[in-house]
């Protein structure tokens, strides 16, 4: 398990602040609206609306918000503004490959607030395709140890259900899929009663890079700018803390 994916474990445990709650309602609301959008309103035959739906639920977004941002996505509803995709790619502190996902209205403003929070944090924009290559799109699901039966059950399960890898990560499992079966396992998983702490469509590091404490807080502070942004909607790098740093710094 890289160290970005323990870090993205430690932060859900603290729970998010009330300040922040609604910005991130807002910016799960914005990726269901432009997945129905680019893929359709039906939740079965959307794997991306499928999988932002799913974590708006797991973030408490209430329902009737999820279906009016589905209905603005297809048309359905008044009221939707023009989103866009938009990756930047660039290196923090100690080199560590930062790919940041947005959806933004105003590709100058998004783009100029980004190469700030890099800028700022010790880091610094690189070209389109200098980082992505590093990345590639899975699933990935956590299942928490204490609430969670044997490794062989668990590997019964999502084997059958289409899953590529299950990881020991410490004081949980990681499950790896591919993109299309993200949601197969998870349904998988809770149909036998395994609790699913996680799950989302995410980009994994090829290889890692190891972070010592010297440049451990650093790192994090970037990550954590990026990620308020109003537009990123994900932050992903493939720096690897060690526990003990992590532990200290968070």
């Amino acid at each position: 398990m890289s160290g970005h994916s323990k870090w993205s474990t430690i932060k859900r445990k603290k729970g998010a602040q009330d300040a922040k709650r609604s910005q991130l309602f807002a910016k799960l609301l914005r990726a269901v609206e432009v997945a129905a959008r680019e893929g359709g309103p039906s939740v079965e035959g959307n794997m991306t609306l499928a999988s932002a739906v799913d974590k708006a639920r797991e973030s408490s977004v209430p329902w009737d918000n999820i279906e009016r941002a589905i209905k603005r996505g297809s048309g359905a509803e008044a009221g939707a503004a023009r989103y866009d995709e938009a990756l930047y790619e660039g290196y923090g502190p100690g080199g560590v490959a930062i790919l940041v996902e947005a959806l933004t209205d105003n590709r100058n403003r998004t783009g100029q607030e980004v190469r700030h929070a890099f800028t700022h944090g010790g880091g610094n924009l690189g070209e389109q395709g200098s980082v992505a290559w590093m990345f590639n799109r899975r699933g990935l699901v956590e299942v928490e140890k204490s609430t969670a039966p044997t490794e062989e059950r668990i590997l019964e399960i999502i084997v059958e259900a289409g899953a590529d890898d299950l990881t020991d990560a410490g004081e949980q499992w990681e499950i790896v899929t591919e993109p299309e079966t993200l949601r197969p396992v998870r349904q998988a998983l809770e149909q036998a009663g395994v609790p699913v702490a996680s799950a989302d469509l995410t980009m994994l590091p090829q290889s890692t890079v190891p972070i010592g404490a010297d440049k451990a807080a650093s790192v994090l502070r970037l990550i954590e700018s990026l990620e308020e942004l109003e537009d990123v909607q994900a932050v992903h790098a493939n720096f690897d803390i060690p526990d003990e740093v992590l532990a200290e710094v968070g």
